[in-house]
Parts: C-alpha cells; sequence; structure tokens
C-alpha cells in the first residue's frame, strides 16, 4: 500500500525527521549538462561527509549470507488471491507455473514477496499471522512455497502490516511473532507495508532464528537506517527530465531498491530509473485485485534487462560508478560502471522515437573490443584511435547496453549470452496497448471451482421448499430497474479494474463512498427473509453427506461435528460459496443476486428483522473473474467491526445498497465466522 497514513513501529516510537538526508530519494540530475561535472563532485562530497557523520562501515552488506540481496533485481508481487498462485479449478497451488510464465513473459523474479492480508483482513477478526495460517496447507504450506522458490533460485519475502491492530492479538507481540513465523516458514526476508524502516531489534532477533533473513520497507528509507535494511522500495520516486541518482544506493552501492509506480500503465520511467542506477524492478499487475498489466513493451525491455543486470550484477554495485556521461544524442543518458578491468555502460532513451546512430564516444585502449548487449552483437568500433564513437539502435523510451573489454577476455560463454540477449531483442515487440481483462459474472456452474455439485441432489419444487422454510420471503416481482448500489473506495476497485490510473492517488479518494449504477432484469423471484441457519445445516449435511473436498474452516464453530445447542438458530457461518451453492442446489434453490438481495432488502416491511438478530454478511450469487482474480459482493454487513485503521473493509450493519467487494482465495481463506447466507427461488 502506500506510506501517506502513518503507521506504527513495533516499538510505537514516533520517528523524527533524518538529521543526514536533506536530500530527496531520488536526487534530480541538473538540467544543464554543463553543470553535470559540479553535480557529481557535490555527491561525493555529500557522501564522503554523511558516511563519516554517521561512522557508516557497511558490515553487514559484507555477510555472505545477505550477498543476495544485491542481486534482487526483479522482485515479484505476488497476491495469495491470485488465480495463477491458487487454481479454484484443481484446488492446488500452482505457484511452480506462475514462477514460470513470469520468466517466459519477462525474465523471471529473483524474489516475491507473498502478499496476503490486504484488502481481505477485517471482514472478521483473524490477523495478519492467521492468514498466513489459513494458506492451503497452513504453515507447512508456505514452507513448501519457500522451498519451492529455493529450489529455483528464488526468495521469499513475506509481508508485515503494521496497521493490522484492530483483529484479534497474539499471544506474543509483533516482533517475536514475526521472527517465529519467518524461522518456521523458512522466508528469506520481510516486507514492511507503509513502514520506512523498522525497529532496532529486528536485525538480532532475526539473525538468532534464520540468518540471510532481509529487511524491506514501503516508505522512502532514511540514510541512517541503510545499514540494516538491505532492500527497500523506491515509491513514486519523481524523477528528473535526465535520470538522477538514487540516494541510498549512491551511499551504499550494495543497496538494492525496487522501482515500483503501481497505477501507472507506461513503466519505463521505472524501468530507466533502475537501468541508470543499477538497481532493480518490483514487478507488480494484480493490484490488491485490481489488474494493471504491463504492455507488451515494457514486458520485452525487462525481459532484456534483467539478464544483462544478473550477470554483471559486480559491475553493478561497484564504487566506480560515473552517473550521467557524455552522450552523442540529446535524449539519450548513460551511466558508465567499472569492474574487474572492464568498462560497461547503461543508456536510456528519452524520445518517443528510435535512436539509430552514433550515441557514445569513448576512450579505446588497444586491443579492446565492444558489445552491444542489448542487440547481442560487437560494435564496430569508428577508427582505431584513442577514442572512437559507437553506433547503438535503441527503441523508443527503452534501453541500450555497452561492454568494453579486452579481446582476449572474450569467452565463448560470453558470446553464448550475446547469442541468447540476440535472441531475446528478436522478440521485441514495440506495443504500447494495455492487455486489458475484463471482469465477467461467472455463471454458477462455471466449473471455476470442482467442489459446487453441477446437479441438484434430492431436489424439491423450488416455491414451495422456499416458503415452508421462510413463511415470510419477500417476493421480489419482474421488473426493469437501474440498481445503485454504494462501494468505499478501495484499491481492489469495484465491478471493474483499476480504480486508479497513471496517478497517486490523494487520501481523501480512500474510504469515500462511490455509486455504481446497472441496468437489470430480475424477478419474479422470492428471497428468504432470513440466513439460514445452523440446524437447517446440519439437516442438509445429514440428508447428502455433503463433505467439502477442501475442508479446512469449514463449520469451524461447531463442536464435533454439531452446532452447541444454544446456537442452532443462529445463522451458519464458516462456509464458502461453494457449500452455500452446495446447500441451495439440494432444495432445488440458489443464492440471490446481489441486485436481488438488494431489492428485496428495501422491499422487506422491516429491514433490521430481515438482516437478523445477529448480523452476518451474507455470500450472494454473484462470482465474478477477470481470469487473475475471482471475487463476490458481499451485502447486509455483519455485527463485527474491525477498528483501528483505514486499511480495513467496513464492519457493523450496512445500508441494503451498500456492497463490498470480497476476494475470492482458497476454501481455508474464505471461509470466514461472519460469513453466511440465504436463498432464493425463482417463482416463474
Amino acid at each position: 500500500m502506500t506510506a501517506r497514513a502513518a503507521a506504527p513501529s513495533l516499538r510505537a516510537v514516533t520517528f523524527s525527521p533524518p538529521p543526514f538526508d536533506p536530500r530527496p530519494p531520488l536526487i534530480p540530475a541538473p538540467s544543464e549538462p554543463a553543470d553535470i561535472p559540479a553535480w557529481r563532485d557535490d555527491l561525493a562530497v555529500w557522501r564522503t561527509r554523511t558516511r563519516d557523520s554517521l561512522g557508516y562501515t557497511g558490515h553487514l552488506y559484507d555477510r555472505a549470507d545477505l550477498a543476495w540481496t544485491s542481486r534482487a533485481f526483479c522482485c515479484g508481487f505476488v497476491m495469495v488471491y491470485d488465480q495463477r498462485f491458487y487454481d479454484p479449478a484443481t484446488g492446488r497451488v500452482t505457484l511452480d507455473k506462475m514462477l514460470d510464465r513470469a520468466a517466459e513473459d519477462f525474465g523471471g523474479y529473483d524474489a516475491i514477496v507473498l502478499w496476503h492480508a490486504y484488502p481481505r483482513i477485517g471482514f472478521d477478526d483473524r490477523n495478519q499471522f492467521d492468514v498466513y495460517r489459513d494458506l492451503p496447507g497452513g504453515l507447512d504450506g508456505v514452507r513448501a512455497m519457500a522451498e519451492a522458490c529455493h529450489a529455483r533460485g528464488v526468495r521469499m519475502l513475506l509481508n508485515y502490516n503494521p496497521w493490522d491492530t484492530g483483529t484479534r492479538r497474539e499471544p506474543l507481540p509483533d516482533l517475536p511473532a514475526l521472527v517465529d513465523l519467518i524461522g518456521t516458514v523458512e522466508a528469506d526476508g520481510l516486507f514492511l507495508d507503509t513502514m520506512r524502516q523498522g525497529a532496532a531489534e529486528f536485525r538480532a532477533a532475526l539473525d538468532a532464528r534464520r540468518p540471510g533473513v532481509a529487511l524491506e520497507p514501503e516508505a522512502d528509507l532514511p540514510v541512517e537506517c541503510l545499514h540494516d535494511h538491505h532492500l527497500s522500495w523506491a515509491q513514486w520516486f519523481r524523477d528528473s527530465p535526465a535520470p538522477g541518482v538514487l540516494r541510498t544506493k549512491w551511499f551504499e552501492r550494495r543497496h538494492m531498491l525496487h522501482q515500483i509506480r503501481r497505477w501507472d500503465r507506461d513503466h519505463t520511467g521505472e524501468l530507466h530509473t533502475a537501468w541508470m542506477n543499477g538497481a532493480g524492478i518490483l514487478h507488480w499487475e494484480n493490484v490488491f485485485g485490481s489488474w494493471n498489466g504491463w504492455c507488451p513493451r515494457d514486458r520485452s525491455i525487462l525481459r532484456l534487462m534483467l539478464p544483462v543486470q544478473r550477470r554483471f550484477a559486480d559491475h553493478f554495485v561497484s564504487e566506480d560508478w560515473t552517473p550521467l556521461v557524455p552522450t552523442l544524442a540529446p535524449d539519450l543518458h548513460a551511466s558508465e560502471w567499472a569492474h574487474a578491468g572492464t568498462r560497461l555502460w547503461t543508456v536510456v532513451n528519452r524520445a518517443a522515437t528510435i535512436h539509430h546512430g552514433p550515441a557514445l564516444r569513448v576512450a579505446r585502449p588497444p586491443g579492446e573490443v565492444f558489445l552491444d548487449l542489448m542487440a547481442g552483437r560487437r560494435i564496430p568500433p569508428e577508427s582505431q584511435a584513442e577514442e572512437t564513437t559507437l553506433a547503438l539502435e535503441i527503441p523508443a523510451r527503452g534501453l541500450g547496453g555497452v561492454l568494453a573489454l579486452p579481446e582476449e577476455n572474450l569467452t565463448q560463454d560470453l558470446m553464448d549470452f550475446l547469442a541468447e540477449q540476440e535472441a531475446r531483442r528478436q522478440r521485441f515487440d514495440p506495443s504500447t496497448r494495455f492487455p486489458d481483462r475484463p471482469v465477467v459474472r461467472m455463471p454458477q456452474d462455471s466449473g471455476t471451482d470442482r467442489r459446487f455439485p453441477r446437479r441438484p441432489v434430492a431436489a424439491v419444487p423450488p416455491q414451495r421448499d422456499l416458503r415452508a422454510r421462510s413463511a415470510s420471503a419477500i417476493m421480489v416481482p419482474e421488473q426493469n430497474v437501474v440498481m445503485r448500489s454504494r462501494f468505499r473506495n478501495r484499491e481492489c476497485g469495484t465491478y471493474t479494474n483499476t480504480p486508479f490510473v497513471d496517478r497517486v492517488p490523494p487520501m481523501e479518494e480512500f474510504g469515500r463512498l462511490v455509486t455504481h449504477e446497472e441496468a437489470v432484469r430480475m424477478g419474479p423471484v422470492a428471497v428468504a427473509s432470513r440466513c439460514v441457519t445452523n440446524a437447517e445445516f446440519l439437516a442438509f449435511l445429514g440428508a447428502t453427506g455433503y463433505r467439502p473436498a477442501d475442508p479446512p474452516r469449514f463449520l469451524d464453530h461447531w463442536t464435533d461435528g454439531r452446532p452447541r445447542p444454544e446456537d442452532l438458530e443462529r445463522p451458519v457461518v464458516y462456509v464458502d460459496l461453494a457449500d452455500a451453492r452446495a446447500y441451495a442446489a439440494h432444495h432445488g434453490l440458489r443464492l440471490p443476486t446481489e441486485h436481488e438481495w438488494q431489492r428485496a432488502a428495501e422491499l422487506a416491511p422491516d429491514y433490521t428483522e430481515f438482516v437478523g438478530a445477529e448480523a452476518v454478511w451474507n455470500l450472494t450469487e454473484s462470482e465474478h473473474s477477470d481470469g487473475i482474480t475471482r471475487f463476490v459482493i458481499l451485502k447486509g454487513g455483519a455485527d463485527y467491526v474491525a477498528a483501528g485503521s483505514i486499511w480495513y473493509p467496513d464492519g457493523g450493519r450496512q445500508p441494503p445498497d451498500f456492497s463490498a467487494k470480497f476476494l475470492l482465495g482458497n476454501p481455508g481463506l474464505d471461509r470466514c465466522r461472519t460469513v453466511g447466507f440465504r436463498c432464493a427461488a425463482d417463482l416463474a
């Protein structure tokens, strides 16, 4: 999420403005090329003085168990509510397939953040630790995910939400609970959501349990905290026309920053910053349940960039880095990196047109050859003189890369690498079209959930059955009507994807109500005036022998397969969409759509009685999917309220027109103490 809302640290202390960070996190470049040498000198002086002031040694970056961080150039944001992560049709985690697709599509991940909580946390009292426990296989399953990542050379970071203070509390404070969780699942890092830095105790506590675990805060990392935070996000950093320098990367060359502007459709700004600074990218397309996919051009650029960064990672941690060396075209900008007798130039084309021609004029020691690292070929020098001009072809808004080395160092392995880059260049797609994924309403028998029985069992006439079970069922007449429903404005969106595009949403947009209008034909239909009870669900189990294929948390409030006597007439909860559909199908019924539910609630003589003495959110027949994220609409509200943060969903009883978007994951996540259902019958 964003760091604009204040978040408490684990020590609940107020963090003072850093005395050593007078410069912005992305230090802008001068507008005049003539001022660049003085700018570089000023950067060098600031770095030396600040390191001396802090007594900085960087000794934690010398540790072998943390060396992976400086090579984690691409970090993937993996939502556990993503159908590429968990396939509802098979009931299996498909992380391996997800990593395979990433490797083929844009070059793959060096690390992932396993995002688990927001925007689902807060519908019931489960805390962020519980959500990890309720992933498929529990914590053993999460450890298996980490092992699958490690087998591929990928690191796995867990997520920590410091604002989660309104759900149930763990027996331990957050810090030891986090350390225990990381050790149990053998994770490699911790992403610190909304935070600038972790508590000072983190490093020692993690090292005592599992050495080599890195910390990565979301917000701009203060320089004085850089020594024990090996990673950080470079989120919405504002760059200058000529690419600037990342402050923490300049200060500590081994620190890894992941560039991210999650609502942007054009990612070339992030790619340019990363390429010019020897830094990384956060690849993020499923933004909390909203699809914001990368266009073919940006995927192509990343697919070419990552192999170079990985192969020449030692250059990008080198002390011999010269930002903004001269180029031969006004829209080209370059950094120079030197390591072990070789030089490497990273070049960006800021123009919206292809650059083809002279790009760099560089010194040429005798016997040195030049390689185009993006095109995968040798660059013929202009002359054999002490200086030579290098010509490059760089796509619009694209990247160029040049390596200079003695000819005797031109190994077969390096030539093979160039051939691979040439093949990747052949796949380059300059299209900037947005890979749209329309959200569609899924039919009840769509087959997206393997646990839903396709044919009703022992069905009875629907109208008679519903009336018998709910004598005061609400009759919704046949009608064409424009239904107006209200949603809380959240990053998961409403029915459509991507509520924010190409902008940083101001905080005042979060929390306001937005209205969705839809022309609907409905009825005649009868909607039950109350929720299905524990007693009714118990009778259904006895009549059918129904058991879900994936049982975690199924009827978790029952004891020894039965509800407590005092709970028989209370709403049944701890059921997911498939469980509710199975119950309805057995009785020849179905769930009401969200619009039918709302219209019935509006027609009810007493809405308070319609919601019931005990309010629980109601599942509706509203399954939607864009092929990446599934969700349903919940209606009615619940008595439970998770208080204390704007990132929680609404709690409490809600008016009939209020709708909550409920992301669907695996059954253990979907079954909640606060979610039940009621049935409906077609009357035609």
